[in-house]
């Protein structure tokens, strides 16, 4: 990475971040005008602020470097050959609406009407063919770059996200189960692990 820096790149792609001489190169490349990409094996989106100062980063360093953090997951999506719709069932919505007091919203809408696979020869029976990913965004904002300053905790950085606008990696598969392409068990299975 260092004799990459000295080719003076504008974008610089580090395949993982996983130790403290990863972190302090791609904070010094972002301090002198790179475009760092990376990934890093976090639960969600907030929580690579924190491990990025347990391996090592400077929080004053890392406030001014970190810009977007995008989480993911991959959620099966379903068969389009043997699709149905149900209603929602109370448990369901029960269990809908304790997922987004987790996930710090509770304004979503809840679907009243959700889809599931039958099983087909399509899809061996199984009712899903192929995956899709659920993402959450995180935007770092002034307010949370004040929140690394003081190394806030990862229920206050989250918390302060959502109330900026953060779609969470629940809402976003909650809408993909509006659309039909996945079932909220698969959601509900994949955020909780």
């Amino acid at each position: 990475l260092r004799a990459l820096l000295r080719q003076n790149p504008d974008i610089i792609m580090i395949g993982e971040i996983r130790d403290n001489e990863t972190v302090e190169i791609a904070i010094h490349a972002a301090l002198t005008g790179h475009l760092v990409l990376s990934s890093l094996h976090t639960n969600d989106a907030t929580s690579a602020l924190p491990r990025l100062l347990d391996m090592g980063a400077p929080a004053f360093l890392l406030s001014s470097t970190v810009n977007i953090v995008i989480a993911q997951r991959l959620v099966r999506r379903i068969c389009a050959s043997c699709t149905e719709s149900y209603p929602a069932s109370p448990e369901i919505v029960r269990l809908i609406q304790a997922q987004m007091a987790l996930s710090g919203n509770k304004e979503a809408a809840i679907p009243s009407t959700l889809y599931r696979g039958r099983g087909c020869k399509v899809c061996g029976n199984s009712g899903f063919q192929g995956q899709i990913g659920i993402f959450e965004l995180f935007r770092v904002t002034d307010a949370i770059r004040e929140l690394i300053l003081r190394e806030a905790t990862v229920g206050e950085i989250r918390k302060k996200a959502v109330e900026d606008g953060m779609t969470t990696m629940f809402e976003d598969g909650l809408d993909k189960v509006e659309r039909g392409v996945t079932t909220i068990e698969e959601i509900l299975r994949v955020v909780n692990e």
